[in-house]
């Protein structure tokens, strides 16, 4: 998802005390300093899990150009895309959906994209495939996706989607070959369109596995991240996002 290479989740979770742990029975008495904190860091973990509105609001936000996002969860691998990266690559997937009629979108582990293409074409059908339950507030156009597991989804979105944009959450070839499988198992058998976001780093396997190119037009995070991006695609889009990169 809009992500660095290789970062690992963090084994940060604490254990709940065993029964021999505790030895006294007195209940536990928070100091007024250590309440005040405690209280504070819920209402910042409730104002982030509620910054993204559920995908029937995005319409009446007309009146504002913002996008909220929830915090980017770094031991998720998540880093958010710039503003300019998300409109840019929301208006080439709105500008590519025109070609098919009844388009369906699939963003795998995307979710900055599929708020930019629901607040730009409210009636645009995207679903959402994302590991973060935090995204199921989006009811049925949110689905939840393990790379790991890259066939294990509905069969109701087998082989339906016309534009499929994807950003594995890890540069590895391993990450990417699953996230491959999973694009084969939406893609629509007759035509579609792959827009794929990842690493410079993984140029010759994303051409060896899915026979993409990169465009000349660089996608860029909020957070800024070592390694280089890259959007790579399946078709000829012109002068569009800059026309293709020429072989050097």
């Amino acid at each position: 998802m809009e992500k660095e290479d290789e970062l690992q989740n963090l084994n940060g979770q604490v254990s709940a005390p065993r029964d021999g742990d505790v030895e006294d029975d007195d209940p536990l008495v928070l100091s007024s300093q250590a309440l005040a904190a405690l209280q504070e860091f819920l209402a910042d973990q409730n104002k982030a899990v509620a910054s993204t509105p559920p995908a029937s609001s995005i319409a009446g936000e007309e009146a504002s150009d913002k996008v909220e996002l929830v915090t980017e969860d770094w031991r998720l691998s998540q880093f958010w895309y710039e503003p300019e990266t998300a409109e840019t690559v929301a208006e080439e997937v709105v500008t590519l959906s025109s070609r098919f009629s009844g388009c369906r979108v699939a963003c795998i582990a995307c979710p900055t994209l599929y708020v930019y293409l629901k607040k730009k074409d409210p009636s645009l059908e995207v679903q959402l495939l994302e590991y973060d339950m935090r995204f199921e507030r989006y009811g049925n156009e949110f689905t939840f996706y393990d790379y790991n597991e890259p066939e294990d989804l509905p069969l109701q979105l087998k082989h339906c989607f016309h534009i499929i944009v994807a950003d594995p959450p890890y540069l590895s070839r391993e990450c990417l070959e699953r996230v491959s499988q999973t694009i084969s198992f939406l893609a629509s058998p007759v035509d579609s369109l792959l827009l794929l976001l990842t690493g410079e780093v993984q140029r010759e396997h994303a051409a060896e596995l899915l026979g993409v190119r990169p465009c000349v037009f660089k996608p860029h995070h909020s957070s800024k991240l070592g390694n280089e991006f890259r959007l790579f695609i399946s078709y000829d889009p012109g002068t569009r996002l800059g026309g293709l990169e020429e072989d050097s």
